[in-house]
């Protein structure tokens, strides 16, 4: 099997935590595996140096320097490997055969990095390749940077181009957990999980696995994340399942609006609770939510929106006169942009709603989550805003 192993900073934290990770790799080799390493900086050394630069910097001469946490990484490794009795060499930017190539963007170059990994992979038989993280070279020479998390994108990138079976990232939490157990009792590991899923969380704080990473994750490379004190590179932790697509979706039939208001609706704990316990009494499906200062907005099918209307003014005239009346109104079309790389892309809202405006349709409704947009039109315009998005993304 052929496994690029990603060490976080953390699981290099020390001298006797690079001995572990040695002994890990050491052992999958010793197994018969092909094993490749991207390597973090030790520690903060990143964090260390960028606090250490109080002068004016160029780009150029900054990523020079926060490039040392990494090429001392992979030193450490490669010495510990050696001493283990493992054939090993570091890789770094200047390197004939490193494998991570910029274009003059600072931007992955594809083609040559599948080439150079390519080259990389048919070495890994008898040799551990161990890599700097978080760095790329363009072809004239210049060191840059995959930005934050860029070692993860650094491991999952090579694992897709060197055709490898897993990528391990292994780091200081036990994989993917049902909550944060610095916060919450009784937290514990997830065994697998969805890229949608997982980037989702991750946009939103979870710190398992950088999200520009999982753009390279498809359905024939597995991803696990482990901890580092297990020592095992080949069992444990949590699976990161499937490959994140861009798709644009349409849904068939039209929607309803249904929007309950009142002036102190945002003040009243467990409103949405109530209302959603409502519609559930009467089996009604939610599409989706908005909700504003002062009022909350429902979208369910059009066939239901009287059963909807109704269970919800009961909640309306029941109460205790924070919710002051209901509305309902449609039809309703809504189209969805789901993406891996929507949160990367600066003016993603503008770039879909300008064309639509420019087309003279009205946007009734936006909802966004981390990496998804959906469009909310008048059913009668839903065909030309699909084409509209399909022709943007």
């Amino acid at each position: 099997m052929r496994v690029v192993a990603k060490f976080g900073g953390t699981s290099l934290g020390s001298g006797e935590r690079v001995e572990r990770a040695a002994d890990s790799i050491a052992a999958a080799v010793d197994a018969g595996h092909e094993i490749a390493v991207v390597a973090s900086a030790m520690g903060s050394t990143t964090d260390d140096l960028l606090d250490e630069i109080t002068f004016d910097v160029d780009d150029k001469d900054r990523a020079e320097i926060v490039s040392m946490g990494e090429r001392t990484s992979v030193r450490m490794l490669k010495a510990a490997l050696a001493a283990r009795g493992v054939n090993a060499l570091f890789l770094e930017p200047g390197r004939e055969d490193w494998p991570v190539v910029a274009n003059e963007a600072g931007e992955v170059n594809v083609e040559a990095t599948k080439e150079r990994a390519a080259a990389l992979a048919a070495e890994m038989d008898n040799t551990v390749p161990v890599i700097t993280g978080f760095l790329a070279e363009t072809l004239d020479g210049e060191v840059t940077t995959l930005g934050r998390g860029g070692s993860d994108t650094t491991a999952v990138m090579l694992g897709k181009y060197m055709d490898a079976d897993e990528v391990v990232i292994v780091t200081d939490v036990e994989g993917v957990m049902t909550g944060d157990p610095h916060v919450v009792e009784g937290a514990r590991n997830v065994a697998s999980i969805t890229v949608d899923e997982l980037r989702n969380l991750s946009f939103r704080g979870a710190e398992v696995i950088a999200p520009s990473a999982l753009v390279y994750k498809d359905e024939g490379l597995n991803v696990r994340v482990v901890h580092y004190q297990h020592g095992d590179l080949l069992g444990g932790g949590t699976r990161i399942e499937g490959s994140f697509e861009n798709l644009i979706d349409m849904r068939e039939d039209p929607l309803a609006c249904i929007t309950v208001a009142g002036r102190a609706i945002r003040n009243r704990p467990g409103i949405l609770a109530d209302l959603s316990q409502s519609l559930r009494g009467e089996s009604i499906n939610i599409d989706a939510v908005a909700s504003g200062m002062d009022s909350v907005t429902f979208y369910v099918d059009v066939d239901i929106s009287e059963r909807a209307e109704a269970a919800l003014h009961d909640e309306v005239v029941v109460g205790d006169g924070s919710l002051s009346s209901v509305s309902v109104e449609g039809d309703y079309a809504v189209v969805r942009v789901m993406g891996g790389e929507l949160p990367n892309r600066p003016g993603v809202i503008s770039d879909i709603v300008g064309p639509i405006a420019d087309a003279g349709i009205n946007v009734h409704d936006i909802i966004t989550s981390a990496t998804s947009v959906a469009i909310f039109v008048s059913w009668d315009d839903r065909e030309e805003v699909l084409k509209i998005v399909q022709d943007e993304f």
